[in-house]
């Protein structure tokens, strides 16, 4: 059955061989180890710039030419051929080089930015479980796109959907802004997206028999021993931070309910959005008069949200009003 299953995935006579699959993932020749460190800077550099201009399109093209999988799937193939390919200093000098950058850029972030207004930010620091699902399947699809001679114009799109180099940016800038939990944030998708390219590297390989013989004993207890450690790292604080965003997202049901309530003595007036940024509850509502007074809402949301927490009241005519903490 997993012959089958095998020869279906990937024939036999489309398979790399395993000299083929290492020079693909071999960076250490000059020609390759330059080349590597080019396009990781200029990623990293292109990464920045999208962050912090809040732009999608260009942090999706420096995920296209980030090389940073690369030696991360190298690892995944040295731990089933049980070979020293230098991968992990390559992964470890990658890291320190992206996050260097997103350092450097913060630079240009004024203090008293809201560092969770900016959408590439917002959206990588706080990982859950659903990204370390999405991060094992892209796996899957890059350690099987590698292992096939005819489907490598998969990777690009492999590149796209597994995270590597923003979330490293992401870490670098909000550690130069303080922020450090929102860059343990950050770090914490990157590991999860890491663990989740070599387990998955790992356990294509060695179904496709690149390895010459099972390891036995102490070396496959050391190997098993490591990745059950580092898996139970990344688990828990993406459970945790899981469970944040559904209590998050309970709370800002919570707050729709309340406004929509309190908006019931005006028509026509209806809540458009409610969104948490940072401890504030910014509630969009579109009315075609004026509003009820604002102690109301509060009034309202007293008991239902935890106390200390903000509310803004943003109108579609452009209104911004601070309403206060409940």
């Amino acid at each position: 059955m997993l012959t089958r299953v095998r020869e279906l995935l990937v024939p036999v006579a489309r398979r790399r061989t395993t000299e083929e699959l290492g020079a693909e993932l071999d960076l250490r020749s000059g020609a390759s180890r330059s080349a590597y460190w080019t396009m990781l800077v200029l990623s990293a550099v292109i990464a920045a710039a999208g962050v912090l201009a809040d732009s999608t399109a260009t942090v999706i093209g420096a995920m296209i030419i980030a090389p940073l999988s690369t030696p991360i799937m190298g690892m995944a193939l040295g731990l089933v051929t049980r070979s020293r390919t230098g991968a992990g200093r390559s992964v470890l000098g990658g890291v320190a080089a992206v996050v260097a950058v997103g350092l450097v850029a913060s630079l240009a972030v004024p203090r008293s930015y809201d560092l969770l207004s900016n959408s590439q930010i917002s959206g990588r620091t706080s990982p859950g479980l659903a990204d370390l699902i999405a991060a094992l399947a892209t796996g899957l699809a890059g350690a099987v796109a590698l292992a096939r001679r005819d489907v490598a114009a998969v990777l690009p799109g492999v590149a796209i959907a597994i995270s590597l180099v923003p979330p490293l940016v992401v870490a670098g800038v909000c550690l130069g802004d303080g922020a450090f939990v929102l860059a343990l944030g950050a770090l914490v998708l990157f590991l999860s997206n890491l663990l989740s390219l070599v387990l998955a590297g790992t356990f294509v390989f060695a179904a496709l028999g690149y390895r010459d013989a099972p390891p036995r004993g102490r070396t496959r207890a050391r190997v098993v021993l490591a990745l059950t450690g580092l898996g139970l790292l990344v688990l828990v604080p993406l459970t945790l931070s899981t469970a944040a965003n559904y209590l998050v997202a309970a709370w800002e049901d919570r707050v729709e309910r309340a406004a929509d309530a309190w908006l019931e003595a005006e028509p026509g007036a209806t809540v458009t959005s409610v969104r948490t940024e940072s401890r504030t509850f910014h509630v969009s509502v579109r009315t075609p008069g004026g509003l009820p007074p604002v102690e109301d809402l509060l009034d309202r949301l007293h008991g239902t949200v935890p106390g200390g927490l903000s509310v803004v009241v943003e109108t579609t005519q452009g209104r911004t009003i601070d309403a206060g903490k409940v």
